[in-house]
């Protein structure tokens, strides 16, 4: 039965003219927001724990130890600081005459990755660049 005879029935449409506006300002705006950012790369060369020792025709090095608990040691020597630039200080009077000594760094493998890096950037404040870490092999 058709109640409404002179009425013509209107088929929906969907208009996705507003859909795609709205989703074009989205896509703007998450092109606006998003940060593009650069982190900053550490150039160190790491050592392969099975190679074999090599003459000793480097130049003077110094040695820096980590404990688990924090604590560092310059060439065997305990070392307390507070500030990087300090421990920079430190690694200075430990090169001596050395322009440009390689700092072997001797990590516990329990010990903070902030120890580590405060090492780093004593080095960096002192003016050295030669960084290398001492591993240790399994014995068999």
């Amino acid at each position: 039965m058709n109640f409404r005879k002179g009425r013509n029935r209107e088929e929906p449409e969907i208009n996705f003219v507003p859909l795609i506006d709205v989703l074009l300002v989205i896509l703007i705006f998450l092109m606006a927001t998003t940060t593009y950012s650069k982190f900053a790369e550490l150039k160190i060369t790491l050592p392969t724990a099975d190679a074999e020792k090599t003459a000793d025709n480097q130049p003077k090095s110094i040695n820096v130890a980590v404990s688990s608990n924090g604590q560092y040691s310059v060439n065997g020597n305990a070392a307390t600081f507070s500030t990087a630039d300090d421990f920079a200080l430190l690694l200075r009077r430990a090169a001596g005459e050395n322009p440009d000594p390689m700092i072997i760094i001797n990590a516990d493998a329990k010990s903070a990755h902030q120890s580590v890096v405060n090492v780093m950037e004593a080095a960096r404040l002192a003016g050295y660049g030669k960084l290398t870490f001492a591993t240790q092999t399994n014995a068999k």
